[in-house]
């Protein structure tokens, strides 16, 4: 038989032996076991104590009154909304002139702190080797630029005249 301390399988054999919910052949296996193994034989002395200590254990009794103080403090339970909402309540139900300033308040400040929170403040200009390097262009390049963007102007103007006609 393999140590029920070793193994998670058969650790929950242990609990029951302790518990005595094992049939007669595994608890005479554990009897032989826990008599040659010191670790197992700790923790079923361990678990009967436990055991013992439960069953010697008596619950105070309940009250007479213990399901109508339950059920009165059940119902006295306020939902977070109430709850976050009551500091803006007047006591009789009305709107006084510092509530509505407080309530205005927090209602900016919170406005403000969206605002500040969505637009980042504005970031440092580069340091002057970061900045872009501009490359010096000869004329002739330039020159022979142009001439491409006008020959592929024409080009696209020919091909869009080209094909309205052609759908007619």
């Amino acid at each position: 038989m393999n140590c029920p301390m070793e193994s998670r399988e058969n650790a929950q054999l242990l609990v029951d032996y302790c518990a005595g919910k094992l049939d007669p052949e595994w608890e005479a296996r554990l009897d032989g076991h826990i008599a040659t193994c010191a670790a197992c034989g700790e923790f079923a002395r361990r678990q009967r104590a436990v055991w013992e200590a439960l069953d010697g254990w008596d619950a105070a009794p309940v009250s007479a009154d213990f399901d109508r103080r339950l059920y009165r403090r059940i119902e006295a339970q306020v939902s977070w909304w109430d709850l976050l909402v009551r500091p803006f309540r007047s006591p009789l139900g009305t709107v006084t002139p510092r509530r509505t300033l407080a309530g205005a308040a927090a209602a900016c400040l919170l406005l403000t702190a969206g605002i500040l929170l969505e637009r980042p403040a504005i970031s440092p200009a580069p340091a002057p080797n970061e900045m872009a390097q501009v490359d010096t262009v000869q004329p002739e390049q330039v020159e022979r630029t142009l001439d491409a963007m006008e020959m592929l102007n024409e080009f696209s103007h020919h091909v869009r005249t080209e094909g309205s006609g052609s759908k007619l």
